[in-house]
């Protein structure tokens, strides 16, 4: 290994982990904020004893994503300079934005939610946490809109004095086409990871017959929220993967291990190729597919590898344009089996929940439980197709991987930094994976712990604390 695939493993371990966390805490962040407003719209109080068990796990997870978004910020320094110092004025902008705006008002509403549980309006304080999940939007949107400038440069010009790209429309960095599709199909599928993974946590609890008037609404509407959300990544999905086609035929090329142009082409449920991803061995494949998938029509034609390859050495230059097949191949497939399996779970739980009822037999909460670990995998699957797909460009048509790595740096450096890297994350995994079993099988607060003291007849101070409270 050279320094550049060193550096990738490092690049593509911290993302992954990290990603791991930023999906839960939007999804996350919108359901403790909807079920402290229909405490408030109704006053029940199962509602406010959910909303802070919930809380405190969101609060656990936040915390943790923080921890491991600094890494990434620092790597582009590091590891990545010359990246760094091509594309400074354009990518650095939208994670300014993102760092001094979205993450400000995420943790300064987050710091009042947390403290002003007895000390502000009650209405004031539900509207905190819902700007809370309004800044995990943002920070979201910014830093896609980066990472959707390097799948689709747009804005830029680049500077033959000093070799850089410079920002000529910020504008359409931030209403990229890549960003406008990446963004929504982003977004739903950390609703996807929320609802599934209050799903998970209420079904182990449901399964002991603890606490059922807290567990069984969060159920109900993490299914809920898991179901819409299914059908908004599936539609997202779809326009994302037209728009891959026509801006990075190979993505899609090898997404299907498409060796040569079809039309129509076919959609492949199993397709094995030779070690060098040069051509098909055996596959079994559904005719038109792909051909939809892809462009809209089932008789569209589809690009293959081989061809656009050809086309790109065109283009280019000499080189292989082509990325690992069958990462980007088995990755596309993990991400789209998992979001058909969370729907069809979300559906069938929904059902069984019909009428007030609740599934009668263990397995089925065994199921939910497991289910917990679908939208983490479906994530990390779409991530690292999304990335891979794309090499050997790190800046797609404009700067290759192998030219964005710092020179300075040996690979002996970056191994030992992979190495340091992934054993800190491996005990923050641990820590992490501790905390939230921990609190979620403490279960809720009791009615009597959320609910505010009586008033005291010799301490005005307590009566009006408990009168705004309860406001």
């Amino acid at each position: 290994m050279d320094t550049v695939d060193i550096a990738r493993w490092q690049f593509g371990i911290t993302t992954v982990y990290h990603f791991l966390f930023v999906p839960l805490t939007i999804g996350l962040s919108a359901l403790v904020a909807g079920l402290e407003t229909a405490w408030l719209r109704t006053g029940k109080t199962h509602y406010l004893r959910a909303a802070k068990f919930w809380g405190k796990l969101f609060l656990i997870n936040f915390a943790m994503g923080i921890v491991t978004g600094i890494v990434q910020e620092f790597q582009f320094g590091m590891n990545w300079s010359d990246y760094s110092r091509f594309v400074g004025d354009i990518f650095g902008a939208p994670l300014a934005i993102e760092g001094l705006l979205a993450f400000f008002v995420e943790s300064t509403f987050l710091g009042l939610w947390i403290f002003g549980w007895d000390r502000l309006n009650a209405r004031l304080h539900n509207a905190c946490i819902w700007l809370v999940h309004i800044g995990t939007l943002l920070s979201a949107y910014f830093i896609l809109a980066a990472n959707s400038w390097m799948q689709h440069p747009v804005g830029y010009r680049i500077d033959h004095a000093t070799g850089r790209a410079r920002l000529t429309d910020f504008w359409a960095v931030l209403t990229n086409s890549t960003q406008l599709v990446s963004f929504p199909h982003t977004i739903t599928a950390a609703f996807v990871t929320g609802g599934l993974f209050m799903a998970g946590v209420s079904a182990w609890h449901l399964a002991r017959r603890r606490n059922i008037e807290v567990f069984r609404p969060s159920l109900k509407v993490a299914l809920a929220v898991t179901a819409i959300a299914s059908i908004g990544v599936a539609i997202t999905g779809d326009v994302q993967g037209k728009v891959m086609t026509e801006q990075q035929p190979m993505k899609m090329a090898a997404a299907e291990a498409l060796y040569e142009t079809e039309q129509p082409a076919s959609f492949s449920v199993f397709t094995l190729g030779t070690p060098d991803g040069h051509k098909e061995v055996f596959g079994i494949k559904v005719p038109r597919v792909l051909s939809f998938l892809a462009t809209g029509t089932f008789d569209g034609e589809v690009k293959g590898i081989n061809d656009v390859q050809a086309a790109e050495q065109a283009r280019y230059g000499p080189g292989n344009y082509r990325p690992v097949v069958p990462v980007a191949y088995w990755n596309f497939r993990i991400m789209v089996g998992v979001g058909m399996l969370t729907a069809l779970l979300s559906v069938a739980g929904l059902w069984l929940m019909r009428r007030g009822r609740l599934p009668s037999k263990p397995w089925m909460y065994r199921v939910g439980v497991l289910a917990l670990s679908l939208p983490f995998i479906g994530n990390s699957a779409g991530w690292i197709f999304t990335e891979n797909g794309r090499q050997p460009w790190s800046v797609f048509g404009v700067l290759k991987t192998s030219a964005s790595v710092s020179p300075g740096v040996s690979a002996t450096s970056m191994l030992i930094s992979v190495v340091s890297l992934t054993a800190l994350y491996g005990v923050l995994l641990v820590i992490e994976v501790g905390l939230m079993l921990r609190y979620a099988k403490a279960g809720p607060p009791t009615e009597e712990e959320v609910l505010p003291p009586p008033p005291s007849d010799d301490s005005d101070d307590d009566a009006e604390r408990s009168l705004a409270f309860a406001y």
